[in-house]
Protein backbone atom coordinates (compact mmCIF):
# COMPACT_ATOMS: atom_id res chain seq x y z
CA UNK A 1 0.00 0.00 0.00
CA UNK A 2 2.98 2.40 0.89
CA UNK A 3 4.47 1.47 -2.18
CA UNK A 4 1.94 2.79 -4.55
CA UNK A 5 2.15 6.11 -2.53
CA UNK A 6 5.44 5.92 -3.46
CA UNK A 7 5.50 4.93 -6.87
CA UNK A 8 2.76 7.53 -7.70
CA UNK A 9 5.11 10.08 -5.93
CA UNK A 10 8.05 9.31 -8.06
CA UNK A 11 5.84 8.95 -11.35
CA UNK A 12 4.99 12.80 -9.86
CA UNK A 13 8.98 13.01 -9.60
CA UNK A 14 8.95 12.16 -13.32
CA UNK A 15 6.63 14.48 -14.39
CA UNK A 16 8.55 17.28 -12.96
CA UNK A 17 11.79 16.01 -14.53
CA UNK A 18 10.51 16.38 -17.91
CA UNK A 19 9.51 19.13 -17.10
CA UNK A 20 13.14 20.86 -15.65
CA UNK A 21 14.47 19.61 -18.74
CA UNK A 22 11.54 21.24 -21.17
CA UNK A 23 12.48 24.45 -18.96
CA UNK A 24 16.40 24.07 -19.62
CA UNK A 25 16.16 24.48 -23.44
CA UNK A 26 14.58 27.72 -23.14
CA UNK A 27 17.61 29.55 -21.64
CA UNK A 28 20.24 27.58 -23.44
CA UNK A 29 18.65 27.83 -26.59
CA UNK A 30 18.54 31.95 -26.01
CA UNK A 31 22.08 31.23 -24.86
CA UNK A 32 23.29 29.29 -28.17
CA UNK A 33 20.83 31.70 -30.64
CA UNK A 34 22.75 35.10 -28.66
CA UNK A 35 26.24 33.84 -29.17
CA UNK A 36 25.95 32.78 -32.61
CA UNK A 37 23.35 34.11 -34.42
CA UNK A 38 22.71 37.82 -33.00
CA UNK A 39 19.22 38.04 -33.41
CA UNK A 40 18.92 38.48 -30.00
CA UNK A 41 20.47 40.32 -27.31
CA UNK A 42 23.11 38.30 -24.83
CA UNK A 43 21.14 37.84 -21.09
CA UNK A 44 23.81 36.98 -18.72
CA UNK A 45 20.45 35.35 -16.53
CA UNK A 46 20.17 32.98 -18.95
CA UNK A 47 23.48 31.11 -17.61
CA UNK A 48 22.56 31.05 -13.97
CA UNK A 49 18.78 29.76 -14.84
CA UNK A 50 20.53 27.36 -16.54
CA UNK A 51 22.17 26.18 -13.67
CA UNK A 52 19.84 26.02 -11.38
CA UNK A 53 17.59 24.30 -13.51
CA UNK A 54 20.80 21.44 -13.45
CA UNK A 55 20.88 21.08 -10.27
CA UNK A 56 17.24 20.02 -9.84
CA UNK A 57 17.35 18.01 -12.75
CA UNK A 58 20.63 16.04 -11.37
CA UNK A 59 18.69 15.70 -7.87
CA UNK A 60 15.37 14.94 -8.51
CA UNK A 61 16.83 12.82 -11.18
CA UNK A 62 18.73 10.58 -8.80
CA UNK A 63 16.23 10.35 -6.52
CA UNK A 64 14.23 8.75 -9.41
CA UNK A 65 17.01 6.60 -9.77
CA UNK A 66 17.07 5.43 -6.30
CA UNK A 67 13.61 4.37 -6.18
CA UNK A 68 14.38 3.05 -9.91
CA UNK A 69 17.35 0.88 -8.24
CA UNK A 70 19.33 2.38 -11.37
CA UNK A 71 21.72 4.39 -9.24
CA UNK A 72 24.74 4.27 -6.68
CA UNK A 73 24.80 0.35 -7.47
CA UNK A 74 27.71 -0.98 -8.33
CA UNK A 75 29.02 -4.70 -8.32
CA UNK A 76 32.42 -5.16 -7.09
CA UNK A 77 31.78 -9.13 -6.66
CA UNK A 78 29.82 -11.60 -8.25
CA UNK A 79 25.80 -11.79 -8.17
CA UNK A 80 25.29 -13.85 -5.03
CA UNK A 81 24.11 -17.22 -5.69
CA UNK A 82 22.11 -17.99 -2.56
CA UNK A 83 19.51 -16.07 -1.31
CA UNK A 84 20.63 -14.63 1.93
CA UNK A 85 24.06 -13.71 -0.01
CA UNK A 86 21.62 -11.78 -2.24
CA UNK A 87 19.82 -10.58 0.28
CA UNK A 88 23.24 -8.87 2.18
CA UNK A 89 24.12 -7.59 -0.93
CA UNK A 90 21.19 -5.42 -1.71
CA UNK A 91 21.06 -4.90 1.87
CA UNK A 92 24.64 -3.63 1.84
CA UNK A 93 23.71 -0.99 -0.95
CA UNK A 94 20.17 -0.03 0.41
CA UNK A 95 22.15 0.68 3.90
CA UNK A 96 24.64 2.88 2.10
CA UNK A 97 22.36 4.64 -0.07
CA UNK A 98 20.42 5.34 3.78
CA UNK A 99 23.71 6.17 4.69
CA UNK A 100 24.65 8.94 2.31
CA UNK A 101 20.87 10.03 2.22
CA UNK A 102 20.66 10.95 6.32
CA UNK A 103 24.47 12.70 5.64
CA UNK A 104 23.01 14.71 2.73
CA UNK A 105 19.72 15.28 4.76
CA UNK A 106 21.13 16.60 8.30
CA UNK A 107 24.36 18.12 6.18
CA UNK A 108 21.97 20.01 3.89
CA UNK A 109 19.58 21.78 5.89
CA UNK A 110 22.58 24.24 7.50
CA UNK A 111 23.96 23.88 3.51
CA UNK A 112 20.35 25.12 2.50
CA UNK A 113 20.76 27.81 5.52
CA UNK A 114 23.96 28.67 4.27
CA UNK A 115 22.03 29.13 0.56
CA UNK A 116 19.51 31.43 1.95
CA UNK A 117 21.81 33.78 2.93
CA UNK A 118 23.07 34.52 -0.26
CA UNK A 119 22.04 35.73 -3.62
CA UNK A 120 23.01 34.77 -6.82
CA UNK A 121 24.49 37.92 -9.24
CA UNK A 122 22.37 38.13 -12.15
CA UNK A 123 19.34 37.15 -10.98
CA UNK A 124 19.56 38.30 -7.45
CA UNK A 125 17.99 35.21 -6.62
CA UNK A 126 18.06 33.83 -2.82
CA UNK A 127 20.63 30.46 -3.36
CA UNK A 128 18.12 28.77 -1.42
CA UNK A 129 16.47 27.89 -4.03
CA UNK A 130 19.26 25.51 -5.36
CA UNK A 131 20.70 24.43 -1.76
CA UNK A 132 17.29 23.41 -0.48
CA UNK A 133 17.81 20.35 -3.67
CA UNK A 134 20.48 18.50 -1.31
CA UNK A 135 18.24 18.21 2.11
CA UNK A 136 15.18 17.17 0.07
CA UNK A 137 17.23 14.74 -2.17
CA UNK A 138 19.11 13.39 0.80
CA UNK A 139 15.69 12.55 2.69
CA UNK A 140 13.87 11.33 -0.45
CA UNK A 141 17.05 8.88 -1.04
CA UNK A 142 16.41 7.97 3.36
CA UNK A 143 13.28 7.11 2.38
CA UNK A 144 12.85 5.05 -1.09
CA UNK A 145 15.88 2.80 -0.12
CA UNK A 146 14.56 2.26 3.65
CA UNK A 147 11.59 1.13 1.89
CA UNK A 148 13.67 -1.10 -0.64
CA UNK A 149 15.52 -2.41 2.16
CA UNK A 150 12.31 -3.45 4.11
CA UNK A 151 11.16 -4.96 0.73
CA UNK A 152 14.01 -6.86 0.14
CA UNK A 153 14.08 -8.34 3.45
CA UNK A 154 10.40 -8.98 2.84
CA UNK A 155 11.27 -10.95 -0.23
CA UNK A 156 13.48 -12.93 1.25
CA UNK A 157 11.62 -13.63 4.28
CA UNK A 158 8.59 -15.08 2.25
CA UNK A 159 10.74 -16.48 -0.13
CA UNK A 160 12.32 -18.95 2.83
CA UNK A 161 8.99 -19.64 4.76
CA UNK A 162 9.49 -17.32 7.69
CA UNK A 163 6.75 -15.43 9.33
CA UNK A 164 6.93 -11.62 9.70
Amino acid sequence: MFGNYLETFCKGLRFLLGALMGALAIPVAMQVISRYTGLIPTFLWTEELATFLFIWIVMVGSVVAVWDGTHFDVRVTRDAMTPFMRLLQDGIVHVAIMIFGALFLIYGIEYAEFGGKQRSVMMRANLMITHISVPIAGGLWLLFSGYRLFETVAQFRSRNGMQS
